[in-house]
């Protein structure tokens, strides 16, 4: 069976990151446009503020729209405090990292860049060990 919403996904993916470059000289990176929201008061500010506004309000869509939630959720009773300590930590790794998944692994693989091409690596393998460790976690329980 074709996937056509995943082909449509990445294409939109590769289109929303191409357009910053072309037009702009800037990555699209998630970690530059939500830093770039603690100065709402000029234009590049105003768009960070709107992307963030964006981000939360289709999680909040998603969540309130009757689709399914992902299993690793059923673990938690209280996954928005998860949501709020994840959100915290991958900010914290974007600023350490200098720079998020998005910006390295999308827009830096694309530059073939081999700063990005490495903190991807990095970035995949330490997903793969939390997924890891949440299923043996989740089989103790």
């Amino acid at each position: 069976m074709p996937y056509w919403n995943e082909l449509l996904g990445g294409a939109l993916i590769g289109l929303a990151s191409a357009l910053p470059l072309l037009f702009h000289g800037r990555l699209a990176g998630v970690s530059g446009l939500a830093s770039s929201a603690l100065r709402p008061f000029t234009r590049e500010g105003a768009l960070g503020l709107l992307f963030v506004v964006g981000l939360i309000a289709g999680g909040f869509i998603w969540k309130h729209s009757g689709n399914p939630h992902p299993d690793s959720w059923v673990y938690f009773k209280n996954p928005e405090r998860l949501w709020a300590l994840a959100g915290f930590l991958v900010g914290l790794g974007a600023r350490i990292g200098g720079g998020c998944t998005s910006g390295h692994g999308i827009c830096g693989i694309g530059r073939i860049s081999k700063r990005s091409v490495l903190a991807t690596i990095i970035f995949m393998a330490a997903g793969g060990i939390t997924v890891i460790i949440m299923e043996l976690v989740a089989w103790s329980a």
